[in-house]
């Protein structure tokens, strides 16, 4: 009870410390998302005049029997939705900010940190389910595509099919021919809008596009968080000859045959860099060891387990004859283009990010940049403006250390403060650049 009363006190002073116009800034992004699934909601269910395709009675496509789904709505919303939701809420809580952050570290400055990652990450979520929706409920209202079992489930009026001919090559009406012969939704006996607006709601697939979104962008927040990756050679690490080294029977030594280090110009034989590339023995490691696979169990779970998911579901639309091919093709793409859309929006590349979501928006840049402004991101941080005035005062004066016992203040990296506690003082300490740990020269 403690913990919990010490974490709410926590909460709460980074509550009140927290900028008003960064709030509501995101409270704004909040509410544009849950406006874009409501658009998506009235494509689906407030639209009764749709877009309804002429279709052939001979059309063998058509003609299937209507299953019940393998994969129902609910579920369907419980797999992409709720389960990538809890997910990524439970990472963001526990396993953030991560073994490299220093036990000095303020609580205050961990839980805004555990906090922001979670929003961040329900943001994205959020935003490629909400558009997923949108364009596929949009999508098939426009085109009104007729599905696998659509004619079974139509009933058309056999008796009406020259009063409901819209098409066709021959005026021979007898179903037996060869002819095709197109007719209107308006054969149909079935005269639920509903049932009708489903009939005509193959393309894309929902099922799909809905399962891509919200599992893939599952899959990309796992492998960031956990560095799944197919290995590849670090942005700063130095490429090495083949030849350059070879190793003893232990593997463990390098033996070098020549370095090539030229002369620096201040009389030392190598630059400050290249020291800081090379290892602790004087020698540059060679390219085998600049990275190593993940482990296969953490490959499963945050690759192999929801990409799979989603693959059956697409397939069950198949053979459950709810869609056609295309349209299960199509959703996929659309889910999935909008899954690494959303999750690039909110954080950092994979391979180069450390797992860690973008920054927030500024105080003063909350909702609009300006021209002469190259991003979001200012100085000032996201606290208060009077909270952060008195920050800069105090660290300025160097009366107060309590400015970043909270949270970072005005011109206060907090970066650095995660890596190494309050980030005064620590001119020999690590400190933290693209968060990758690296000692000062």
């Amino acid at each position: 009870m403690a913990g919990a009363s010490q974490s709410a006190k926590v909460l709460a002073t980074g509550a009140m410390r927290m900028s008003k116009r960064i709030l509501l800034s995101y409270i704004l992004d909040w509410i544009l998302i849950l406006g874009i699934a409501g658009i998506g909601g009235g494509f689906n269910k407030g639209v009764q005049n749709t877009n309804k395709r002429p279709f052939s009675l001979q059309d063998p496509s058509i003609s299937y029997p209507y299953r019940e789904d393998t994969v129902s709505v609910p579920v369907l919303a419980v797999v992409a939705l709720l389960i990538p939701a809890a997910i990524t809420m439970v990472i963001s809580l526990i396993f953030i900010p991560g073994p490299t952050a220093s036990k000095a570290t303020p609580k205050s400055l961990i839980w805004r940190r555990k906090i922001w990652e979670w929003n961040t990450a329900w943001m994205g979520l959020g935003l490629a389910l909400a558009l997923t929706f949108m364009i596929t409920e949009g999508l098939k209202d426009l085109a009104g595509k007729p599905r696998p079992y659509a004619i079974g489930v139509c009933n058309p009026d056999l008796s009406a099919i020259d009063r409901y001919r819209v098409g066709g090559l021959g005026q021979n009406f007898d179903l037996s021919g060869a002819t095709p012969i197109l007719v209107s939704s308006d054969i149909c006996q079935e005269r639920d809008p509903g049932t009708l607006r489903e009939i005509f709601a193959s393309w894309p697939s929902g099922h799909s596009s809905f399962s891509w979104a919200g599992l893939l962008y599952l899959s990309l927040f796992l492998c960031a968080k956990f560095a799944v990756g197919i290995p590849y050679f670090l942005p700063n690490q130095k490429t090495i000859h083949a030849n350059t080294y070879e190793y003893d029977n232990s593997l463990r030594h390098p033996q070098q045959h020549h370095t090539g280090h030229p002369a620096s110009p201040h009389g030392s034989s190598t630059s400050s860099a290249t020291r800081h590339e090379e290892g602790s023995n004087g020698f540059t490691p060679p390219p085998r060891n600049s990275t190593a696979a993940p482990p296969i169990y953490l490959l499963i779970l945050a690759v192999v387990v929801p990409i799979g998911t989603a693959i059956f579901i697409c397939v069950s639309r198949w053979f459950d004859f709810h869609h056609h091919g295309i349209d299960i093709f199509s959703g996929a793409v659309i889910g999935a283009t909008t899954a690494y859309s959303s999750f690039r929006y909110y954080h950092m590349p994979i391979r180069q990010g450390s797992g860690w979501a973008w920054g927030a928006r500024s105080r003063g840049r909350a909702f609009w940049v300006g021209v002469g402004r190259d991003g979001y991101v200012g100085e000032e941080g996201w606290t208060a403006k009077k909270a952060a005035e008195r920050d800069m005062h105090d660290i300025e004066s160097g009366s107060s250390t309590a400015a970043l016992k909270d949270v970072a203040g005005a011109g206060v990296s907090d970066r650095g403060d995660v890596e190494g506690g309050n980030g005064i003082g620590r001119q020999e300490e690590p400190v933290e650049t693209g968060y990758t740990i690296r000692s000062q020269g």
